[in-house]
């Protein structure tokens, strides 16, 4: 691994468990044993080594998302869905410090005024909210879905797995034990629609 992966990984951790405003670049720099100097050889700033966090993150969620997508088969659109939704608890479960981040508060301020932020907080939603779009297109076209908006509906389902994230990324309910009653939820939007 590299210096500069080394200060990218650390950087991920703290601005994840701590945030943006109470990580210092001399903390980091003691972690990983890289000069204060030589981060900002690598990156301008700390926004800078920030935004370049936050794309590493976009990118690796994105990459196994479609990996995900590609490699699975499932015998109706409503099964994808499912399947995506567990899919995502998962990948948060196992990407903890990089979904953590992503709930941070400080990101959408930055997206406000920082473009290179706001497109790669919209490159990680919008690749979540098209792959379930597109399960749900699947499932309109195979009849296990019924006739809905598939683009609301997918950024509905979205929001719903999100928020089970959320418990578990604050420790406020073991999102796990609602698994089942996330995917009822999301059966009914899906099937029952009117």
């Amino acid at each position: 691994m590299t210096k500069k992966d080394k200060i990218l990984l650390a950087a991920t951790r703290m601005f994840a468990g701590k945030g943006f405003a109470d990580t210092s670049t001399a903390e980091l720099a003691g972690i990983t044993g890289a000069a204060e100097s030589t981060i900002f050889y690598h990156f301008k700033n700390k926004e800078e080594l920030f935004l370049e966090v936050l794309r590493k993150v976009r990118v690796e969620i994105v990459q196994h998302f479609e990996e995900h997508e590609g490699s699975q088969e499932y015998e109706s659109g409503l099964e994808k869905v499912e399947g995506l939704l567990g899919y995502y608890l998962y990948l948060a479960g196992t990407m903890e410090d990089a979904f953590l981040l992503l709930h941070r508060h400080y990101p959408y301020l930055l997206a406000q005024e920082n473009e290179v932020c706001r497109e790669n907080l919209e490159a990680v939603y919008n690749c979540m909210a098209d792959i379930f779009e597109r399960a749900i297109e699947e499932g309109k076209r195979d009849g296990s879905v019924a006739d809905i908006p598939a683009r609301k509906t997918a950024l509905i389902l979205f929001t719903m797995v999100d928020g089970l994230v959320r418990f578990k990324t604050y420790n406020l309910y073991d999102a796990g034990t609602l698994f089942k009653e996330m995917i009822a939820s999301a059966r009914k939007i899906l099937v029952h629609a009117q």
